[in-house]
């Protein structure tokens, strides 16, 4: 069973990866994409894969207490390449292959944690890290309060969450709302280039234990670089969000995978309807940056959220009720609008998958709803 299993995700990593080479963006955001890219021309490009890769290489040089463990890291070089090279430059004492054991290579890594070292763990999909919600929550996240603040737990669990191409219900969940609920842990989801290799790296510098959810449709997209962020000195705040588009409209709030869509969005409901949107990159869910949220809602007077997260509890809902709680609800012209996942476990087919997860147009319709515009 444990072959069967390693050979399915094998294959499926084969197959994601011959698909993300063609393309992995939307046709507008590739169009949106190249015209950002082409303002900043002055920067060194970078695939989040590759920003990924620089950021562990740099701490590890920087401290030697850094070391990676999870499947396929090593010899293999990751199972989405992120960890390519690694093994070459720093060996097998601190590039670590496990057995398909998450329980058991987590629990490892939280020892190892205690013990002084500072491990990355990597999942090669969060699902997975079900298999060691015990040891992500009860040994990592809850230890530091329980010895009433005398031993910390230094660590990262890192890998690729929400849905890729394909992978079906056991494969596709966001796992933002079911970490960041959790007191102990923080939180951290990057988008572009910048944000996967200064998040990275604060995550690992941090004393607290740090959940990174990346995504694997972005592993291959280039960002821009700029000077400061080659730097390996280069950290980004775990409590500060990014607005990634100024507007006066309507605020547009997200995470991860999702901004590629409300870029999108704000593209076109600017060309087609005048209107100016603010796109906000959250970054960091736990904890979540609540004053730039406020702030840009007192500027704008509307709120989208979207996330590919389940509706039940998730991250629009908490924003949505801290909008509620705050000086904020005063300004709003228009309920919030909040976009998710489909309430249904992630379909397989392809056509049904599309269907199940927030979209530009979704963002447009949610836009105009609370612009009270009809179209």
């Amino acid at each position: 069973m444990t072959f069967l299993r390693h050979l399915a995700r094998s294959n499926r990593v084969s197959m994601l990866m011959q698909s993300t080479k063609q393309s992995t963006l939307p046709t507008t955001f590739s169009w949106c994409h190249q015209r950002w890219m082409s303002t900043k021309s002055d920067t060194t490009q970078m695939t989040v894969r590759d920003a990924l890769n620089i950021a562990m290489e740099e701490e590890f040089i920087r401290d030697e207490r850094v070391f990676l463990l999870g499947e396929e890291v090593g010899q293999y070089n990751g199972a989405y390449k992120v960890s390519k090279g690694l093994l070459d430059k720093f060996g097998q004492k601190r590039v670590i292959d496990t057995p398909i054991t998450e329980a058991g290579f987590a629990g490892l890594a939280v020892g190892a944690a205690l013990s002084g070292l500072r491990p990355i763990c990597e999942f090669m999909t969060f699902n997975f890290s079900m298999q060691a919600i015990d040891q992500v929550i009860n040994s990592a996240a809850k230890v530091h309060y329980m010895s009433g603040g005398t031993v910390q737990c230094p660590i990262v669990f890192r890998g690729p969450n929400g849905f890729a191409a394909g992978v079906a219900a056991q494969h596709s969940q966001d796992y933002a709302s079911w970490y960041g609920a959790i007191p102990g842990l923080k939180v951290v989801s990057p988008w572009n280039s910048e944000d996967a290799k200064g998040l990275l790296k604060a995550a690992i510098r941090d004393p607290n234990p740090v959940v990174f959810l990346e995504n694997e449709l972005q592993y291959g997209i280039t960002f821009p670089m700029s000077p400061e962020a080659l730097s390996p000195d280069f950290v980004l705040p775990i409590d500060k969000a990014h607005t990634l588009r100024e507007g006066k409209d309507i605020t547009i709030v997200s995470y991860s995978r999702t901004l590629n869509f409300c870029i999108e969005a704000a593209e076109k409901l600017e060309s087609e309807d005048g209107v100016s949107v603010e796109v906000i990159n959250m970054r960091s869910i736990r904890p979540l940056d609540v004053d730039a949220i406020i702030n840009s809602v007192k500027k704008t007077n509307r709120l989208v959220t979207v996330e590919t997260g389940f509706p039940h509890f998730g991250f629009g809902a908490e924003v949505s009720a801290l909008i509620m709680e705050t000086e904020a609800f005063d300004y709003l012209d228009a309920p919030v609008e909040r976009l998710t996942g489909a309430d249904i476990p992630t379909p397989y087919a392809h056509n049904l998958e599309e269907l199940s997860f927030p979209d530009t147009n979704l963002i447009v319709k949610a836009a105009r709803r609370a612009l009270y515009r009809k179209k």
